[in-house]
């Protein structure tokens, strides 16, 4: 089995980290990986956020519990319904829906330039987006151009790795499969300003 990163490269992301442990897991098809309760947790302490929230990507809602159990309304909704409750079957980025509140998801990572983007389109002025993406994400000069236009108000960067589950399933997933670094993006529609890093966890 070739070793692949999740945008399906042969070489792996972490010889760029000078890891020497990295997963043997190819990605799934439709970019599925569940994003563990703790991200949440911490993002809620770190973020406070408007009580209307929109997860456009929240397949078996590990996301959206824990903002439910924290009082948020919200929304669910993604391209495949997964068997989470009230999940509407809906592809974000050709959706003409607008929203009254604050986006957070963890997107397909081949599709989260185009999450961003869409996510700014349907949010109103001084609303959040708040996303779960690798620190790699920073990199490459096409998302050079998007985070020109969109500059992030707050990247939280993980001290310790965090570990997401491919299809959701934590039981069979291998423990070397933790080896990313994992940030929380945070956009606020109309901010203009430099971008503030800060770590967490």
């Amino acid at each position: 089995m070739n070793k692949k990163d999740w945008n399906g490269n042969k070489k792996s992301v972490y010889q760029a980290l000078g890891s020497s442990s990295h997963s043997n897991e190819i990605r799934e098809e439709n970019d599925f990986y569940a994003t563990p309760e703790i991200a949440t947790k911490l993002l809620l302490e770190l973020e406070t956020f408007q009580k209307n929230v929109w997860e456009p990507a929240c397949g078996l809602g590990h996301i959206s519990k824990v903002l439910n159990s924290n009082g948020y309304k919200v929304k669910n909704s993604d391209l495949i319904n997964r068997g989470y409750e009230k999940t509407l079957e809906l592809d974000f980025l050709k959706t003409k829906e607008k929203f009254k509140g604050d986006i957070i998801t963890n997107p397909p990572y081949k599709y989260a330039k185009e999450f961003i983007e869409k996510s700014f389109k349907v949010i109103e002025n001084k609303s959040k987006i708040a996303m779960f993406l690798k620190l790699q994400f920073l990199e490459g000069k096409n998302r050079k151009s998007l985070f020109k236009k969109y500059p992030p108000k707050i990247v939280y960067i993980s001290s310790s790795r965090l570990l997401c589950a491919l299809n959701g399933d934590w039981k069979n997933n291998s423990v070397n499969s933790g080896a990313v670094c994992y940030c929380w993006y945070i956009w606020e529609k109309g901010y203009g300003g430099q971008t503030i890093l800060k770590w967490f966890n």
